[in-house]
């Protein structure tokens, strides 16, 4: 269960929010909508701990993500806007470098596997500089195909895919979702996301 209670957010000399507060159980999802501008990429890096919130609290079972530390790291997959690829390393070097770095050990051809299923047969050996937009989002997506991590903190995930992909990213969600992990996640898009319980969170402005 993650909980946030009394969340605020300040940047620069602007409150972005305050008193923001849900619970995501197992198999839930939340929907952060709002303006651009809002606070919605804030208040993803302060649920994984990338950034500290003005106020509030957030617990991850019961104990405060700051108390858990690496452990509540662990749990958590982060896919922000930006992709974090090297251009210089290949989609199947990304992809791997990305998964140690998780402590994951994926073999080559394992990898060859998962970019296969993302949709990027024949290009596993490209450099990534060389792939188009749509190809470099669905190498950083190819993480959330060996993450164990059961909960996706997702920023605009869908940026840059063609339906085709939305279609099959849509699918992944869910069935992470019907295998009792959490997901919360902003797009600007209507996406059918099946499975788990659904919550919006609309921030303003």
């Amino acid at each position: 269960m993650l909980t946030a209670t009394d969340l605020a957010c300040v940047r620069g000399d602007r409150r972005l929010f305050a008193g923001l507060g849900f619970t995501l159980e197992s198999g839930g999802r939340l929907h952060v909508t709002g303006a651009n501008g809002s606070g919605k990429t804030s208040l993803l890096r302060i649920l994984c701990g990338l950034s500290p919130a003005e106020a509030g609290e957030i617990r991850w079972q019961g104990e405060t993500i700051a108390d858990l530390g690496d452990e509540y790291r662990k749990t958590v997959l982060y896919l922000g806007h930006h992709n974090a690829l090297k251009e210089e390393l290949t989609a199947l070097e990304n992809l791997r470098t990305t998964a140690a770095l998780a402590g994951v050990a994926v073999a080559d051809a394992q990898g060859v596997e998962l970019l296969e299923r993302v949709g990027l047969a024949g290009r596993e050996e490209l450099p990534v500089r060389f792939l188009s937009q749509g190809q470099k989002r669905r190498v950083a997506l190819a993480r959330l195909l060996w993450s164990p991590a059961s909960l996706w903190i997702l920023d605009e995930p869908f940026v840059a895919l063609d339906s085709a992909a939305v279609t099959w990213l849509a699918e992944i969600v869910s069935g992470h979702l019907r295998g009792g992990g959490m997901a919360v996640l902003t797009s600007h898009q209507e996406v059918a996301i099946g499975g788990g319980v659904a919550q919006t969170l609309k921030l303003s402005p």
